[in-house]
Parts: C-alpha cells; structure tokens; sequence
C-alpha cells in the first residue's frame, strides 16, 4: 500500500503502536480505517457497511449508537467526571454497580473490586489470592494454574496464565508460579475412540496428578474460561467441569472463573459458568459489562477472602492494591446502565430465541468441504478450517488459511477473527434471525470463495 501523505492511514502508519498486529507487515498494508456504526454495523472511511460479526473484541453486546448508553455517560461527566475511591472515599455509581453485580452473580460474593480491564481484573484475583494465602499463614500456597490455549490478559502475570505461545515469545513469560494443563479441546486432543466423557476423565486426571507432583500444600488456585475464546471458542467436553471442580476441592484449591467473554449473555445465561455448572469461588468481568461503550472490569470477591483481607490490611496498615480508574464514575455509570437494558429488554431471552438459529445455521458449514468442526454455544462459535477432513489434518501454517478465510470475509462485509485455522463469530446479542442468516450468507461465501483458490 501506498498511503496518500497526511491521510488517515499514513498517520496511522507513522505514531500508532497495533496491538495483536504484524508489525512489519502493517507498516506496508497500513490500517483498515473505521468511522462509525449503528446496531450490529459497522462502516469505514470508504462508507462500505460490515457485519461486526465479532461484536468488536467480543464486547458490543448491545450493538453500536445505542442513545442510552451515550446518555448516561454525557450526564454522568456533567454531574461528576471522576472521582477516586482510594482512601475511604466514594460515590453512587460505584456503589449502585456493585450492589448489582452482587444481586446478579450466583455465587458467594461479599464485595466487588473494579479495575479497567479483564486482564486488570484477573492480575487482581492473583494478588488477592497470594494476599489471602499470606493473611492465612500459607507462604507456600501460591502456584496457579491456567490451560494450555487459555486467555487471562496480557500484563506480566494474566500474560503468563494466558496458554498462547504469541503471548510468551520473546516477554520472558510465564513467570514463576504459574503452570499449565491440557487444552480440553476433544475434536483436537481426544485419542482415538475415546469418548468426551472418557477424554474429560482423562484431563481431570492429569490436573490432579500435577497438583500432587507440585505439592497440593503450593498450588493456590485454578484459573478457566468457561468457553475458551482466544484460544480459538473452545467448548467444554461433557462432564469436564464436574471432574475438574472435584479434583479442585479435593485439595483446597480456588476456582477463578473468567467471564470476561462469556459473561452477560453470551451463552444464553447471565454467566457462562451457570451454563456449564460451575461453582466458582471468584469471577472476573468486563467486555460486555459496558457493552465495550467504555473500559471497566470487575472481579467478585468471597466472603472468606474479604475477611482474611480485613485482619491483614489492618496488621499492615492499609489495603495496598488499588487502579486511579477503579470504579471510574463514568465507566461505571454506563456499565450499571448496561445492565439494566440487558434486563428491560430481555436481552437474555432474545439470546436464547435466536441462538438455535445460530447454532444451526453455524453447525450446517460441518458440512463444508474445509471446515474439520463447528463449534459453539448461544451466540459464540468457531470455524476449525482443515486440509482433510477425514483425518483433521491442519493445512500449513504458512498457508495462513484462517487469515484468508477472514480477509475473505471481509471483502463480503463480514467482520471475523482467526485464531491459527480457527475462525470465531461473536456478534452483538441484539442480532435478529434475519441478520444471522445473511452473516452466514457472507461466511459461506467467504469460504466458497476460499475453496475455489485452493
């Protein structure tokens, strides 16, 4: 590309760092440049119309130019910008959103800490785990563990839970501490005739056998998507969270539940892990608790936890963990109102009417000539993309067919993400049964179109 000096795209090219980008590569194709959106659409600077099939990063749960939303932010800068909450001080948005969160996580919560961000959010839960460990005179106790294709953030320590090798390259990471288990992916991972149930058995018994190689008195806790999404929409096989938790309370070990995708409807409950029944001892939150309007992430905090944090905060004098955006008014005040339209609207129960659809219209491309599986649940799923589908032999990494399938789709305006050979869709909860079959209208092209140059 050859980019037109002081347009967009060479400005772009000269002072923007792009995450999760190819930098060499970006530096001669430059940006694809965005401008605007409404409902599940959004436009670029060439006015051309996508499906945001991807809902962004996984966040824009109610879709683009939702006037609530905007709303509530413009009134709650008028009325106060921002205010911190360090130090004994607060204000109502803070804590009309965490009486809500509280009201709407099935699980034992006693209070809620805000950070900006799902990594904030998980890189909080391991502070505050090593925290209680301490507070209960276990020095020891402090080893985590993550799964192999797992995404937890991208700070120092989520970065390290996080099971991708992109993620670890070259950032001197994992750091200590941190361990990783099998990727519960049976279409990828089971061994031939093994049942998922026999597959999950299996994985459970490894988890248990690496607790007892570190010591059960050294590991801490246990960190898990209920849907793995970066890892490529990984669905859980049958049973694998009933073995996995038994092997976790045979040995004290806390289950984090990281519902920063998953969470606020995603899989057709409120939480993912009410979906596959988890009991978790702590969640993580963020994405579509603004609808992505604005950055916020929380995590749930457990009774026994806050109370072991209270003795310790007072031996030392002060609780000292804390973000200048924590519970951030504004941020907060939009996500509260988020909340409340998912309910006013029934959101959930939009999600659960046209998620059949989905899945259905998701599960018929099994039948296309490059697709090894379909995959999903409620409004999320994947693609896995093969050279041979009776064996499930991948193509080539230097084929890079995940990236064309999603370029591909872009030229028939469709917005998705590749995960390796995997192709994720993730589209705003406020889709409608029309506008899912002509997302996949535009998949099926892209991937006919894809078929046709191989």
């Amino acid at each position: 590309m050859t980019a037109t000096p002081n347009s967009p795209e060479a400005r772009d090219i000269a002072a923007l760092l792009h995450p999760y980008t190819n930098l060499a590569r970006h530096g001669e194709i430059g940006p694809h440049v965005f401008t605007h959106g409404q409902g599940i659409y959004v436009y670029d600077s060439q006015g051309k119309a996508y499906i945001e099939g991807l809902s962004g990063l996984w966040c824009t749960a109610l879709g683009y130019g939702e006037e609530a939303l905007v709303e509530v932010a413009a009134e709650q800068m008028r009325t106060l910008s921002f205010a911190p909450i360090f130090a004994h001080r607060s204000h109502a948005p803070a804590i009309d959103l965490a009486e809500k969160l509280i009201e709407l996580i099935p699980a034992p919560v006693s209070k809620i800490f805000f950070a900006g961000s799902g990594s904030g959010a998980n890189d909080t839960a391991i502070k505050l785990i090593w925290y209680y460990n301490n507070a209960l005179g276990r020095p020891q106790k402090k080893k985590l563990i993550s799964r192999t294709k797992a995404y937890h953030g991208v700070s120092v320590a989520t970065a390290s839970l996080t099971g991708l090798p992109a993620n670890h390259a070259d950032f001197d990471l994992p750091i200590e501490r941190v361990l990783h288990t099998d990727c519960p992916h049976y279409y990828r991972f089971a061994q031939p005739g093994e049942s998922e149930e026999d597959f999950a058995t299996r994985l459970a018994q490894n988890l248990e056998e690496l607790i007892l190689a570190e010591g059960p008195e050294t590991v801490a806790a246990f960190f898990a998507e209920p849907v793995m999404g970066a890892g490529g929409v990984l669905i859980p096989p049958k049973s694998y969270f009933e073995k996995i938790q038994a092997v976790l309370r045979r040995y004290d070990v806390l289950f984090v539940a990281d519902e920063v995708i998953c969470g606020f409807g995603r899989t057709g409950n409120m939480f993912g892990f009410e979906t596959y029944g988890i009991a978790p001892d702590m969640v993580s939150m963020a994405k579509q608790l603004s609808s992505g309007y604005l950055p916020i992430g929380a995590l749930s905090v457990p009774p026994a936890m806050f109370e072991a944090m209270v003795s310790q905060s007072e031996k030392i004098g002060t609780f000292g963990h804390g973000n200048t955006y924590s519970a951030h008014p504004v941020c907060a005040a939009v996500a509260l109102k988020t909340v409340e339209i998912m309910a006013e609207r029934d959101i959930l129960g939009h999600v659960r009417a046209v998620a059949p659809q989905f899945q259905a219209r998701l599960g018929a491309l099994a039948d296309h000539p490059l697709v090894g599986e379909a995959r999903g649940v409620g409004l999320i799923g994947a693609l896995e993309l093969v050279a041979d589908k009776a064996a499930r032999r991948p193509f080539e990494p230097d084929q890079a067919i995940g990236a064309r399938a999603v370029e591909l789709a872009r030229e028939n305006g469709l917005l998705c993400r590749a995960m390796g050979d995997a192709v994720a869709l993730c589209p705003p909860l406020i889709i409608t049964r029309e506008q899912i079959d002509d997302l996949f209208d535009r998949l099926t092209r892209a991937l006919d179109a894809l078929a046709a140059s191989l």
